[in-house]
């Protein structure tokens, strides 16, 4: 009986160890990417790398935004165990019509992540979250880099002005004299 709880516990605890795994790397997998350039020549593994991603808002159809990031190349770029720089960019722009959930148009939803990327194999990773700008009618996204213990300065923001309210249709038409 002994056996067989040592032998459970421990394929419960691979199990788990694959559990998480699968939710770090599956957070990042909804970014498409685009393309990517060399940066840096390296004699042993990948090369260092500007890499371009697209991701739609999950909120928001017909809002895509376009993130280039560094990435870290390298033996231990290749193993995955390198920790890529704060440096990213983005660029949002409307794909498609916009209908702004209650949620998001009331501004309960300022600040939401609407993207995150690891970029280190622990505690590190880029992020995207999304505001809404209700006096100027403009989605407004902001790129950082954020660790557990400290984070960067570095960020980025992009913007998508929507069209404003057609405020035409709601005055009265008055009659001509006759």
């Amino acid at each position: 009986m002994n056996r067989y709880a040592t032998a459970l516990r421990k394929s419960s605890l691979v199990c788990s160890l694959l559990c998480c795994a699968g939710l770090v790397f599956a957070a990042g997998a909804f970014a498409e990417e685009i393309g990517e350039v060399s940066t840096t020549f390296k004699v042993l593994g990948a090369n260092d790398k500007i890499v371009i991603e697209a991701f739609d808002d999950p909120d928001i159809d017909g809002a895509t935004c376009y993130v280039s990031r560094a990435k870290t190349g390298g033996i231990t770029g290749s193993l995955g165990v390198a920790e890529d720089t704060a440096d990213a960019s983005i660029s949002c722009r409307q794909t498609g019509p916009i209908t702004l959930p209650e949620r998001i148009a009331s501004g309960r939803d300022n600040g939401r992540q609407v993207f995150r990327k690891s970029t280190s194999i622990l505690f590190k990773k880029l992020q995207v979250v999304r505001f809404y700008d209700k006096k100027r009618h403009t989605l407004v996204y902001l790129s950082y880099s954020d660790k557990i213990i400290d984070g960067s300065p570095k960020n980025s923001i992009s913007t998508i002005t929507l069209a404003v309210p057609d405020t035409a249709a709601q005055v009265p038409a008055t009659k001509p004299a006759p």
